[in-house]
């Protein structure tokens, strides 16, 4: 029989791995969404996304098994409304600025909640270090080369991120992992207009139909299995570390797949925020879990 030491080293092994090849996945699929853009426009991507992430999430959860209380439909239409701005806001974002970089500037809206939530010193150090990323990042100086339309979605995702947060807090403790399926009918739900052109053409697109699909597999479904995994197996601090690597594999990914390329100045940026993510999530005291969502 394994030591409480060696099961240890094995579930934080596993978990690691499930929050890296959830990274991995997650950042795969949003280049691969963006690929689409061209064909049906971020819009109708992002609602095509979300009704496909819907229905697989539907069938493997199978949440109308549980009922919702009536006191949490409210709390769910708005974690759903906050799911479905969110999508939007960043697949605009991806479509005018780099995926990292629409990534890095993204992850603030978690960081803000852990960062303004606490008083005590070495945490200020943190959103410094935040703050500089983004002041980096932003179109404010004459050599920007961000679009700073991009760049305003990107802080929209962020703020939608955050406040998807708070709202899924609540609905996670009533009904649990069912809460991101309802969230995501509801979101599909909400973002359906924007998916009915991409669904016509995908319809009569098979390849279209299929990179949806792989897509919406990516960034929503098989993810949310490994974290759900991970979080399990690993403490916080470690899983919120290893969630501050997400920029830099973004920018992997849309270098691999699209051919993106960085900046100098924007790789010192996208640091920077990594470091303050990763910072405060080894130095956070204790706090409830909270769900995470995919990109």
């Amino acid at each position: 029989m394994a030591s409480s030491e060696e099961q240890g080293a094995h579930d934080a092994l596993i978990g690691t791995g499930a929050v890296m090849l959830s990274l991995l996945s997650m950042n795969l699929g949003a280049a691969f969404a963006k690929t689409l853009f061209p064909l049906v426009g971020a819009p109708g991507v992002a609602g095509l996304r979300i009704v496909l992430a819907a229905l697989l999430l539907l069938s493997f959860r199978r949440p109308w098994r549980r009922a919702v209380p009536p006191g949490l439909r409210w709390p769910l239409l708005a974690y759903g409304a906050t799911l479905a701005l969110m999508n939007l806001s960043i697949y605009q974002a991806f479509a005018r600025i780099p995926l990292g970089t629409a990534i890095a500037i993204e992850v603030t809206g978690p960081l803000a909640i852990v960062l303004f939530g606490s008083r005590r010193p070495r945490d200020f150090v943190w959103l410094a270090a935040a703050v500089a990323g983004l002041l980096i990042l932003l179109p404010i100086r004459a050599d920007a080369r961000l679009d700073p339309v991009g760049v305003a979605f990107a802080c929209g995702a962020a703020l939608c991120w955050a406040l998807y947060i708070l709202a899924g807090k609540r609905v996670s403790a009533g009904i649990g992992g069912n809460a991101v399926a309802w969230g995501m009918l509801v979101a599909a739900v909400i973002i359906s207009p924007a998916a009915v052109g991409a669904i016509d053409t995908a319809v009569h697109s098979p390849h279209l139909l299929l990179v949806a699909l792989a897509v919406a597999f990516l960034s929503s479904a098989f993810p949310y299995t490994l974290e759900m995994e991970a979080m399990r197996r690993l403490s916080a601090p470690t899983f919120g570390l290893l969630l501050s690597s997400a920029p830099a594999i973004g920018a992997l990914a849309g270098f691999a797949v699209l051919g993106e390329r960085l900046t100098p100045i924007q790789w010192i940026a996208m640091l920077s925020i990594m470091v303050a993510s990763a910072g405060s999530a080894l130095t956070a005291a204790p706090r409830p879990r909270i769900e995470t969502t995919p990109l």
